[in-house]
C-alpha cells in the first residue's frame, strides 16, 4: 500500500441502522408477547394448581375427609359434573368455614343453579378482622373466585397473585392499610365493582383504564389522592365515581371523559372552581359538591338534562345559575357550615326557651332528649312555611 493511495472508507447513513434495529426489537417484542400469549393459555398452570389441591388435601384431617365423602355422595345424587381443579377449591372452601377462620367463602344460590350451569355459581372470599397481616396462603389455588370482600385488616398489600383471578367481578377492599394497587390489577378485565375506599394509596395505577367493564369505582378517604391518572378515561362504562375526602384540586380530566358517569362525588377536597365543560358529562344525575371551597357554579350545568340532584355548600357559594337553583326538576341543596347572626339569635332565644320549658316541667319529664326533637320538628315546620317556593324547591341548612 502507497503512501499516497486513498482509502475508501465506507459510510452509511446512520438512520438507516436505526430503523433497522428498531425493526428488530419490535419484532423480538411481537415474539416475546406471543410466547407469553402461549403460556398464559397453556394447560400446565392448570395441571399444576390441581397438583396443588390434590396435596393440600393430602393434609385434611379425618373429619375434613369425612365431610368430603359427604360432598362426593351429595354431587354423584344431585348429578353435578364438576372438574377436579374447582371442585377440590369448593372443598377447600367449606373447610375454611368450618375451620372457624374469620376467613371464609361461600356459594351463592348455588343449589338453585347447580343443576343449571356450576360454571354460573358466584363465589365469595371474605376476610375481616385486624389480625389479619397477609392474605391466606390457601387463597392463591381459588382463581375461580368472583368476589373478594376483605375490610378491617391490616393487610398493606394485595397478593402477587392477583392477576391469576381473571373471572373477578367484584373488589371490595376497604378500611384496610393497602399503600398501593399494583400494575397486575389492570389484567382483571372482568372487574365490575372496584372499593378502596379508606386506605392509604396515593396515586393509581394507569393499568386501572385496561379494567373497561368497570362500573363503579370507590377511592374515599384516603387523603394522599390528588390526581387520576388520564388512562382512566377509558372506563366508559363507570356510572360510580367517589372521590370524595381526598385532596383533589380540581375534576380530573379523565373523569370528564367517563361520557356513561351518573353518579359523581367530590366531596370534602380542595376545590375552588369547576370547568366549563362539565356538560361533557350527559348522562350524570347526581353530583356531590360540599365541603369544597367553590364560589360559583358554571352555567354549563343547565345544559345536563339528566341532572337530578346538585349538593354544594351554602356559605362560600355567591354565584349560582338561576335557572339551575329554580329548576323543579333539580333537588338543589346547600349545606351550612355556620349559622348566620340571625340564626344564631333565634337558636340562643330557642335555647333560652327550652330551658326555662325543663325548668317548669322537670317533675313530669322523662326524655329530654325525645321532648328536645319534637319541639325542633315544630320549629322547622313554622319556618317551612315562610319560605316561597317550597312546593318546587329544596333547601336545607344544617350543622356539619
Amino acid at each position: 500500500m502507497g503512501l499516497g493511495r486513498k482509502l475508501d472508507v465506507p459510510v452509511s447513513d446512520l438512520s438507516l441502522v436505526r430503523d433497522m434495529w428498531e425493526v428488530r426489537v419490535k419484532t423480538h417484542r411481537q415474539k416475546q408477547k406471543k410466547e407469553l400469549e402461549r403460556m398464559e393459555q397453556s394447560a400446565l398452570p392448570k395441571i399444576d394448581q390441581q397438583w396443588q389441591y390434590r396435596i393440600y388435601c393430602k393434609t385434611l384431617k379425618t373429619g375434613e375427609l369425612n365431610l368430603l365423602h359427604r360432598y362426593l355422595e351429595r354431587s354423584a345424587l344431585t348429578g353435578v359434573q364438576v372438574n377436579t381443579g374447582k371442585y377440590c377449591g369448593i372443598l377447600l372452601i367449606i373447610l375454611l368455614c368450618i375451620c372457624s377462620c374469620c376467613c371464609c367463602c361461600c356459594l351463592s344460590e348455588a343449589e338453585q343453579q347447580d343443576q343449571k350451569d356450576p360454571e354460573e355459581s358466584k363465589l365469595i372470599f371474605q376476610l375481616d378482622g385486624d389480625q389479619w397481616t397477609d392474605f391466606p396462603r390457601e387463597l392463591q389455588w381459588m382463581t375461580y373466585l368472583r368476589e373478594w370482600h376483605v375490610s378491617g385488616t391490616k393487610i398493606s398489600r394485595l397478593p402477587e397473585y392477583l392477576a391469576l383471578f381473571t373471572q373477578l367481578t367484584v373488589l371490595e377492599i376497604p378500611k384496610n392499610t393497602i399503600a398501593e394497587l399494583p400494575a397486575e390489577i389492570g389484567k382483571l378485565t372482568g372487574l365490575r365493582e372496584l372499593n378502596v375506599s379508606y386506605n392509604r394509596l396515593s396515586k393509581v395505577p394507569p393499568e386501572l383504564g385496561n379494567c373497561e367493564n368497570l362500573k363503579r369505582l370507590e377511592l374515599t378517604g384516603n387523603h394522599n389522592l390528588s390526581d387520576l391518572p388520564f388512562e382512566l378515561s377509558s372506563l366508559k362504562q363507570l356510572v360510580h365515581l367517589d372521590v370524595a375526602e381526598n385532596r383533589f384540586m380540581t375534576i380530573p380530566i379523565c373523569a370528564l371523559r367517563m361520557s356513561g358517569l351518573q353518579l359523581l362525588d367530590l366531596s370534602n377536597n380542595g376545590l375552588t372552581d369547576l370547568p366549563q365543560d362539565m356538560d361533557r358529562l350527559e348522562q350524570l344525575v347526581t353530583l356531590f359538591l360540599h365541603k369544597n371551597n367553590l364560589s360559583y357554579l358554571p352555567h354549563c350545568l343547565c345544559k345536563i338534562s339528566t341532572l337530578k340532584m346538585i349538593v354544594v355548600n351554602g356559605d362560600a357559594l355567591t354565584c349560582c345559575p338561576t335557572k339551575l337553583c329554580r329548576n323543579p326538576d333539580i333537588k338543589f341543596i346547600r349545606l351550612c357550615d355556620r349559622l348566620s347572626a340571625e340564626k344564631k339569635e333565634e337558636e340562643k332565644k330557642e335555647k333560652n326557651k327550652r330551658k326555662r320549658w325543663r325548668e317548669e316541667e322537670e317533675e313530669v319529664k322523662k326524655d329530654s332528649r325525645e321532648k328536645e326533637f319534637i319541639e325542633a320538628y315544630i320549629s322547622s315546620l313554622k319556618d317551612r312555611d315562610t319560605v316561597p317556593d317550597s312546593t318546587t324547591k329544596v333547601s336545607i341548612s344544617c350543622l356539619l
